[in-house]
């Protein structure tokens, strides 16, 4: 067993911003079930918006994002976030972070802004089309560079330690992780009084997605199982524009396309947005997703396309050089061709139910970033928040650590117990997991996608009740190994999914249900709170 000051699991722009801020005050485990730079964070194309003109402010910023949140945002929230911003950006230019800048009429150079969809003024920080990879790694370097942050890579985490699970019976509180060390075949045993989780996503439980492989949902599972509240699980984001091609089945084609001018068209030449939205191609995701779903059923045809062949072909190569160049290897030359694309799963803006701070149900756990639900998305994220919501609040996440359990004064130590087996054996057939897995996709795709139904939904419940049964049992009777607890965690989420849309019984941002398509203030002005 190993005890450190602060345990991190997750490794984006949340889990390092707060490992390198918490090593100044003690030690640090940085735990990621892969390589460190394999997170949702590195795949981030469009950028990190921020108040940064003298023509924008923080009001503005704040009423796009209630807007895009379709009522369910706590203004306090969003208005905190917004406003330390500008504080989170210099920390990352501190730590070698590197924005796109363009020449003004005065010697010094200003920090080029990009604009997506549902803002309203040009406020997103990138660098050029991989502000993600520029972000994660950088700060993976810092990282790597402090001596009192040690990082397990290839590391699992499989649930956490509680005192209740311990048969405790004080108050309910976090005091470590089970780990898998892949590497090794063993189950280890972290203990630390602050443990933070910043594991990212869910993408993957749909059939198509935007999100690497590592997004199964594996912090939202384990905080369930240990108790935490869960909030607003319906509001799953499908990005518009995922490039539909056979070979690259989950390439983003970043919004900040959509705010240099690119159009949405269908096979015709047709810009169909402005018949949905008078923002038109720039409306909110959750508009666009749908309109794009509406139109390829309509039309029958397979996707639609976005077209930016009308800008300059050296300004398309120089913005938007990672897609250029990607497109190309499948003979897509977006500076003379339509790109096709098409929805696809991007992003869960509910998760663990926490405070600005990062604080959750569960004494001792804190989350950041996409796992939790802060409120500032609401029913529907404004682009290019995501990234300003991790930095920001995983400040705040270490001041109030600090504040509530200071280093130096940690409660009482306990002597973990080590993890334990018990008569189990190697999982003999793969196949089952996989298909398991596969079938759980596919059941999310068909059933709780962009448009749902309430029978739709009570077949995905039903069969996933099923496929509960069966993951459990491979659970407790097989040695664990990450396919089997990707598996596990993904139809716990999958099943939190169906469960939050079940329950709300109106259509509101990113949950749109034809039973009942209508917003109902009166009734779901709420956030959608689970319990055990």
């Amino acid at each position: 067993m190993k005890k450190y000051d602060f345990l991190v699991i997750g490794s984006g722009i949340a889990g390092l911003s707060f490992a390198l801020r918490a090593s100044k005050h003690g030690s640090v485990a940085v735990v990621t079930k892969r390589d460190a730079a394999a997170t949702n964070t590195a795949w981030a194309q469009g950028g990190i918006a921020c108040v940064q003109s003298e023509n924008d402010s923080f009001d503005e910023h704040v009423a796009d994002t209630l807007d895009a949140g379709a009522g369910l945002c706590p203004e306090d929230v969003v208005r905190t976030i917004i406003s330390e911003g500008p504080d989170a950006i210099q920390e990352l230019v501190d730590w070698g972070v590197e924005f796109d800048k363009k020449h003004g009429d005065s010697d010094e150079e200003e920090v080029a802004l990009g604009r997506e969809g549902g803002h309203t003024k040009r406020r997103v920080l990138h660098h050029k089309d991989t502000t993600g990879r520029e972000i994660e790694t950088k700060l993976l370097q810092e990282v790597r560079d402090t001596e009192n942050i040690e990082l397990f890579e290839h590391h699992f985490a499989v649930d956490f330690i509680t005192t209740a699970r311990l048969g405790f019976a004080t108050p309910p509180r976090c005091v470590g992780i089970y780990a898998l060390d892949e590497e090794e075949g063993k189950v280890i045993t972290l203990q630390s009084d602050r443990v933070i989780l910043c594991t990212g996503g869910s993408g993957r439980v749909y059939l198509y997605t935007t999100n690497p492989d590592v997004a199964s949902g594996d912090g939202v599972a384990m905080a369930w199982r240990a108790g935490c509240e869960i909030a607003n699980m319906e509001f799953i984001q499908f990005h518009p524009t995922c490039l539909y091609h056979h070979e690259l089945k989950s390439f983003l084609i970043t919004e900040a396309m959509r705010g240099e001018g690119a159009e949405l068209i269908d096979k015709s030449g047709r810009r169909f947005m402005e018949e949905y939205d008078p923002r038109g191609s720039l409306a909110p995701r959750d508009i666009v997703a749908r309109a794009i779903d509406r139109e390829i059923k309509k039309t029958g045809e397979p996707c639609v396309f976005l077209d930016i062949t009308h800008k300059d072909a050296n300004f398309i190569k120089d913005r938007f050089p990672n897609i250029y160049e990607t497109c190309l290897t499948v003979d897509i030359d977006i500076t003379k061709q339509p790109i096709p694309v098409v929805p696809a799963a991007h992003y869960q803006c509910g998760g663990v139910n926490t405070d600005v701070n990062g604080a959750t149900s569960l004494p001792g756990l804190w989350a950041v970033g996409e796992v939790a639900c802060t409120g500032l998305h609401g029913a529907n994220r404004l682009a290019s928040n995501s990234l300003l919501e991790g930095v920001v609040v995983s400040h705040r996440t270490l001041k109030d650590c600090l504040s509530a359990i200071p280093v130096g004064q940690n409660v009482e130590r306990l002597d973990l117990p080590p993890w334990e087996s018990g008569d189990v054996t190697d999982v003999d057939e793969l196949v089952v997991i996989y298909h398991n897995w596969d079938e759980i996709r596919r059941l999310m795709w068909d059933y709780v996608s962009i448009v749902r139904t309430t029978k739709r939904l009570q077949r995905a419940a039903t069969r996933l009740q099923n496929l509960q049964s069966e993951v459990q049992e491979f659970y407790w009777n097989f040695r664990v190994s990450s396919e089997l607890l990707e598996l596990r965690n993904l139809v716990e989420v999958a099943t939190l999914i169906v469960d939050s849309a079940a329950r709300r019984k109106e259509s509101r941002g990113l949950h749109y249900t034809l039973d009942h398509p209508d917003k109902d203030d009166e009734s779901w002005l709420v956030d959608t709170i689970l319990k055990k």
